[in-house]
């Protein structure tokens, strides 16, 4: 009788002591929103004598994260930028003006900290460009390859600011013009973003 009194002591004993211990571990937040500006800038590329490339532009990503765990996450995308695309030879360009919305999913790794907190990513999607200006041209999509890194600093438990690299790869748009069927070639857009998210 004296033993089992001993032993339910020492266990509750110990089961308290560490109480305090779980108390400071918070439960990480599984869910985050942002939204980042971005800069676009896409390879210039040459093909059969032909010069494919796009103006240098700004825009805006919306972003949503889910995270199974402290590492491991998934995120859905868009984003939308408005440049013009250049096509040209010999000196003479076409430009096409363009609407671009990027719909895309990836996987997430980070590794957590205190202040900071990187991640890579890898994924894909959609590019879906949209002329404004050309008679004849038609909305195109293109499937994209997404990878990136980036670091959260933590302003709060909740609120963060991101600064992000994202490239994507993709097969530049002809919108169906005629005469430029086989004119796409594999190209890359770089985009640097930064803005703020909230976890939740």
């Amino acid at each position: 009788m004296r033993f089992n009194k001993t032993f339910v002591t020492v266990m509750l004993g110990s089961a308290l002591s560490v109480l305090p211990a779980f108390a400071q571990e918070e439960a990480p937040q599984s869910q985050e929103i942002s939204v980042l500006a971005l800069g676009s800038f896409v390879k210039n590329t040459t093909q059969n004598g032909i010069q494919q490339d796009s103006t240098n532009s700004a825009g805006v990503l919306a972003n949503y994260r889910f995270f199974f765990n402290r590492y491991n996450g998934v995120e859905a995308n868009y984003a939308y930028t408005s440049n013009t695309q250049n096509y040209g030879a010999g000196g003479n360009i076409a430009g096409i003006d363009s609407r671009s919305h990027e719909v895309s999913a990836a996987y997430v790794l980070r590794l957590p900290h205190k202040w900071i907190s990187p991640f890579a990513l890898a994924g894909a999607g959609g590019l879906i460009f949209d002329p404004k200006n050309f008679a004849g041209a038609s909305t195109q999509a293109r499937a994209a390859y997404v990878y990136g890194a980036g670091a959260d600093i933590n302003m709060s438990k909740h609120l963060f600011m991101r600064a992000e690299y994202r490239g994507l790869v993709y097969n530049s748009p002809t919108y169906g013009v005629a005469g430029s069927a086989g004119m796409d070639r594999v190209t890359h857009d770089a985009e640097p973003t930064a803005g703020f998210g909230w976890r939740f």
